[in-house]
């Protein structure tokens, strides 16, 4: 599977390999649990962040793993937006500091 990334005029893709999804399902699982503690967006604190806030809060990882050239994290990022909006195909990345403007297509 590609997403298609978009980060100001920047973009690029990340394959997410076969298999990875499922491979990865419980790592997935525990960082949704994690989350279910709550996590901070931006500058506002989510008691129970929702779908699309819990892959905001994994895209911004994604854009700090991308901007450290950590592949692991990036694909371990990209794996789990992946995994929870598998309808998606585009990210566009809020590189300004408002992660909770990030898009999903």
């Amino acid at each position: 599977m590609l997403l298609n990334l978009i980060i100001g005029d920047y973009s690029m893709n990340l394959e997410i390999p076969e298999g990875y999804q499922e491979k990865m399902a419980d790592a997935f699982d525990k960082m949704d649990k994690d989350m279910d503690n709550g996590r901070r967006l931006g500058q506002t604190w989510l008691k129970q962040p929702d779908r699309q806030q819990r892959c905001q809060i994994a895209a911004d990882k994604l854009l700090a793993a991308i901007e450290t050239h950590n592949e692991n994290l990036a694909l371990l990022m990209g794996g789990y937006i992946a995994s929870r909006m598998p309808e998606i195909r585009q990210i566009r990345i809020d590189n300004n500091g408002e992660p909770q403007e990030t898009s999903f297509s």
